[in-house]
């Protein structure tokens, strides 16, 4: 099995915004509205400030994708690199999709001279937490809060 790893691309738009519905539906049961998960895609393209996204291809399939975003650290002068939208499709799961993805990253936050790399996982998902510690990573002390806005359309 062959898996590669490359930077997205305003194609992948509609594989990105179905990877991040399925992901959505499956550890939060929440159904996201379409239109609203393709312009958000879409914006990580037009200005690339917000980020980046990467895929994988299995195969020659895609198989999976998150996105990097970036968050300064005045404490560290430097920045973390956020993964987010994790999603790898059902059948190219256990298959090492993921460990390409994360070694994709962290190759390129090094390589950028990011200070880290950072991602949020559910509470209740102890596979996911399990694969995150198996590739080094480690709980934050911290607990996450936020604050949702109703935006207008």
């Amino acid at each position: 099995m062959c898996i590669t790893i490359r930077a997205a691309t305003l194609a992948d738009t509609n594989f990105l915004a179905d990877c991040n519905a399925a992901m959505a539906q499956e550890t939060e049961r929440k159904t996201l509205d379409r239109d609203v998960l393709l312009r958000g895609a879409r914006a990580v393209f037009d200005d690339p400030h917000r980020g980046f996204y990467l895929i994988a291809e299995r195969d020659g399939a895609l198989a999976g994708c998150l996105l990097i975003t970036h968050e300064w650290s005045d404490w560290r002068d430097g920045d973390w690199w956020w993964i987010q939208s994790v999603y790898v499709a059902p059948a190219a799961r256990r298959h090492g999709v993921f460990r390409a993805l994360y070694a994709a990253v962290e190759q390129r936050a090094q390589a950028a001279g990011a200070v880290g790399l950072r991602l949020y996982v559910e509470q209740h998902n102890a596979r996911a937490q399990a694969t995150y510690a198996a590739l080094g990573m480690t709980a934050e002390p911290y607990q996450m809060l936020n604050r949702v806005f109703t935006r207008r359309a």
